[in-house]
């Protein structure tokens, strides 16, 4: 039987990391249409309603319950509003590693929450869950990205070159796919001990 992580919510001094929930439906369906969640994610465009629905109900609980990762909606802890999502994916139990990202909503961003959640997740992982390798993957042009991985301690350990497909807006306000070199990024238990607590 494939292990699975638990159901659980990982609090922060301001952010919570909870499973999704019905009423996240239009907050997500919002976040993800958003511009810059496009160009730096695989989202379908545009993210209708219909998708968020069943990423909530069905697509986020078959990632845990069927031992490929977890998905954690993060919300603030005074106002209870969706300032973003957090996972693990491609989770191995055998050598106890496993991929992380994020997207944080644009009315949140500027707000230190992506490596506050960031942080979090990757002290539960290694504290609790006794796992021994987070890895992020940003696109090349992803700055923002790529100084999250940095705030939080991870180390850039090579570039894949041609690895990923990115959007960019074109000139009658639809998108083209562009081609592009992916960095990645590894995080092991002994990196946190510089890093800021989560």
């Amino acid at each position: 039987m494939t292990p699975t992580f638990p159901a659980i919510t990982i609090s922060t001094d301001r952010l919570q990391l909870r499973p999704f929930e019905e009423a996240d439906v239009p907050e997500l369906t919002e976040m993800m249409n958003d511009e810059l969640t496009v160009a730096w994610t695989a989202v379908p465009v545009p993210y209708t309603t219909a998708l968020a629905r069943d990423w909530i109900t069905r697509v986020a609980p078959a990632e845990r319950a069927e031992g490929r990762g977890i998905v954690f909606a993060v919300a603030e802890n005074l106002t209870h509003r969706l300032v973003g999502s957090v996972r693990l994916t491609r989770t191995d139990w055998h050598t106890l590693s496993a991929e992380a990202g994020y997207v944080i909503a644009p009315w949140a961003r500027g707000e230190g929450y992506a490596a506050e959640s960031m942080l979090a997740l990757a002290h539960w992982l290694f504290d609790d869950q006794k796992f021994e390798r987070l890895e992020l993957r940003t696109a090349a042009g992803n700055t923002a990205g790529q100084q999250v991985a940095q705030k939080i301690g991870c180390v850039s350990e090579g570039v894949l070159r041609n690895a990923l497909i990115v959007r960019s807006r074109t000139e009658d306000g639809g998108w083209t796919d562009i081609r592009t070199d992916l960095i990645v990024w590894g995080l092991l238990p002994e990196d946190l001990e510089d890093a800021p607590q989560g």
